[in-house]
């Protein structure tokens, strides 16, 4: 049997007892239906990952004892930034879950002319946590034991503007240059449009600030496609796959 795997927005000292937060201590013992001296590996998702084992269950709470240290994945040597412009639906939801098992270490959701989200404050908020929510539950499945920083959501401009990184990369039909005949970079910067694509300002403004076209084949992809692709090119050229 699998040993289930999860993650807890807290210390993990080695030798001790620590008690597990509400939603995670409702999934330990009402969905797992986990018991006493069961096993479970718990990461925070400051690269602490520990082997545990289940102490006592409650209605409420659930306790375990932190036995010792578990390795986990190293980090992919590239690290990546995510500029997504976001999406209706699922889409955003299913670009940042796919992002995150593909390694990748930041993501800003973008406004462009283009972008037909609109969010107030509170709705702002709410996606952020939900985004969150995704990214870590994806961590969960794919080993991960860092856990990607999802940012409040900013224009295509100031992001543009703000971001730093060694290569930086905008996903443009009609401009590219071979990611071969660049330099190993150690971050990346990638900018992905909306489904309506960037507007072609847009992709000038990109193109001032440093960022070169990259082009994934002869198809145009989806906006929730796209990082996807161009994500997992980024990793088998410059990082680990």
């Amino acid at each position: 049997m699998r040993v289930p795997r999860l993650h807890t927005p807290q210390a993990l000292p080695v030798g001790q007892t620590i008690a597990l937060e509400t939603a995670a201590s409702h999934y330990v013992g009402k969905v797992l239906r986990m018991h006493e001296k069961q096993e479970i590996i718990l990461f925070n998702g400051s690269g602490e990952q520990v082997s545990a084992h289940i102490c006592s269950v409650s209605k409420k709470v659930v306790e375990v004892f932190v036995d010792a240290p578990h390795a986990g994945p190293v980090p992919s040597p590239l690290h990546t930034h995510l500029g997504q412009v976001m999406s209706r639906g699922e889409r955003m939801d299913y670009a940042i879950q796919k992002a995150t098992e593909l390694g990748v270490n930041q993501i800003t959701p973008l406004f462009s002319s283009r972008c037909e989200v609109k969010l107030d404050p509170q709705r702002q908020a709410k996606r952020l946590s939900h985004w969150q929510h995704i990214a870590i539950s994806a961590c969960e499945q794919s080993g991960r034991i860092d856990v990607p920083i999802i940012h409040a959501p900013q224009t295509l401009e100031q992001w543009i503007l703000n971001t730093q990184a060694e290569s930086k990369l905008v996903l443009h039909p009609h401009q590219t240059q071979p990611l071969q005949t660049q330099n190993p970079p150690a971050s990346c910067a990638l900018l992905i449009g909306p489904e309506g694509g960037l507007t072609q300002l847009e992709v000038e403004q990109a193109q001032a600030q440093g960022y070169t076209g990259l082009r994934l084949g002869p198809r145009i992809l989806r906006t929730e496609t796209a990082p996807l692709a161009a994500l997992t090119l980024l990793q088998h050229i410059w990082g680990d796959f």
